[in-house]
């Protein structure tokens, strides 16, 4: 299983390509800013162009990302909104599905505590993919937190379904 983790925002949205065989590999990791200062039409833009071609180069097989739960700053949950809908239609023209887990979640698979906080699930990342160092910036780390808790979802699935 080959899986896209995405933690967007329209500033900063960060991705983690996290490969499953034997053992969980980090792929890449990383972020795509867009320019605060362009109209909000030429930065979705700008994003899908960087997902289209992050998702043509590595090819993967599904796309997570983190839901959009709640957000005290309703301009800010307007663009994590508007970047997450671009990051589905880029999944979509690929031909891939999109999973939608809230951050709680995410932060519950990878800790065990669906309140921790940033840095502890930068460490736990960095230990379940046997980093050498915390994944930076935190955007980059999410994501890949998003894509391990897809794959740890799935392997409960199936294996419920007595299906591995």
């Amino acid at each position: 299983m080959f899986v896209l983790g995405i933690d967007p925002g329209l500033t900063v949205t960060g991705y983690g390509l996290v490969r499953r065989t034997r053992t969980l590999e980090a792929v890449a990791a990383g972020v795509i800013r867009t320019d605060a200062h362009a109209e909000t039409a030429a930065r979705l833009f700008e994003l899908h162009r960087m997902l289209t071609a992050l998702i043509a180069e590595h090819r993967p097989e599904v796309v997570a990302i983190e839901q959009i739960f709640t957000n005290r700053n309703r301009h800010s949950a307007v663009g994590v909104g508007r970047a997450a809908g671009v990051a589905m239609l880029a999944a979509a023209q690929a031909g891939l599905r999109v999973h939608e887990y809230v951050p709680t979640m995410v932060k519950s698979a990878i800790t065990g505590d669906g309140r921790a906080d940033k840095e502890a699930v930068q460490r736990m990342v960095a230990r379940r993919l046997n980093l050498a160092e915390l994944p930076r910036p935190v955007d980059a780390a999410d994501a890949l937190a998003v894509a391990v808790c897809h794959i740890q979802s799935l392997a409960a699935v199936l294996d419920r379904a007595g299906v591995r």
